[in-house]
């Protein structure tokens, strides 16, 4: 069965992008399916309006939440996934909730615009997440690459759970260096042990180097990181190399 995901927006000609590339041939084995639906069709406005002045005044217009809400419970209809919210007030995305998400058969998300919805809205929201502490045009911009992050791991996306295991931040890490042929670029050559077909001396190699690239470019991530026995093992190594 297809993993459903719905989008509720009012921009959904933005997610065609979901037409190409990886996610694109996912959708066309079936893998997952995504659905771009037009809140605007949802108004009972006569002139297709989404959006009024805030009450108390301030810059700016607010979604009502009438077209949100019935947008909702048609899609509900076919969908009984959780419903989720991008906007500002929300947890901050990360690699832990796009695994949570990708167990999840079904996903409803609300892309925001404006100055933000309805407060009585959320009566209708299970979750509200932001994609990171800066500002965007609309809430397509973030669902964007939140779906794109959650797809591609679902089984079957990506030709082998090898191409995002060992990716960044998927098990706490930054990713080691890759390198492609040549084998000389430049007069830089690919580390040696790259090419010896050891590849038990590859995987440790790879793995001090996710270990120090992340403790140098980002220790908050590293201080966090749980080290194994091995870990430390090849970091103290690497301390007596350097003597």
């Amino acid at each position: 069965m297809a993993r459903k995901i719905d989008i509720l927006t009012l921009f959904p000609e933005m997610f065609q992008v979901f037409n190409h590339s990886i996610i694109g041939k996912a959708r066309e084995k079936g893998i997952v399916e995504i659905n771009a639906v037009n809140i605007r069709d949802y108004t009972k406005n006569k002139h297709k309006k989404v959006d009024d002045y805030p009450y108390g005044g301030g810059a700016g217009m607010v979604m009502s939440a009438q077209p949100i809400v019935d947008c909702v419970k048609a899609v509900k209809q076919n969908n009984r996934g959780k419903v989720i919210f991008l906007g500002p007030r929300g947890k901050t995305f990360n690699q832990d909730m796009a695994k949570e998400f990708a167990e999840e058969n079904e996903l409803i998300f609300i892309c925001g615009h404006y100055e933000g919805i309805d407060e009585r809205t959320y009566k209708y929201i299970d979750m509200e997440i932001s994609l990171g502490d800066f500002v965007l045009t609309g809430g397509e911009m973030a669902c964007i690459p939140i779906i794109d992050s959650i797809c591609r791991i679902i089984p079957g996306v990506l030709s082998s759970s090898e191409s995002y295991t060992e990716e960044s931040f998927y098990n706490g890490l930054l990713e080691y260096p890759q390198y492609t042929r040549p084998e000389y670029f430049e007069d830089i050559k690919v580390p040696e042990i790259l090419t010896s077909g050891h590849h038990e001396n590859i995987r440790k190699w790879r793995r001090l180097q996710s270990l120090l690239i992340t403790k140098r470019r980002r220790p908050d991530l590293f201080n966090k990181f749980e080290l194994s026995d091995e870990d430390k093992k090849l970091l103290r190594n690497i301390k007596i190399t350097m003597k």
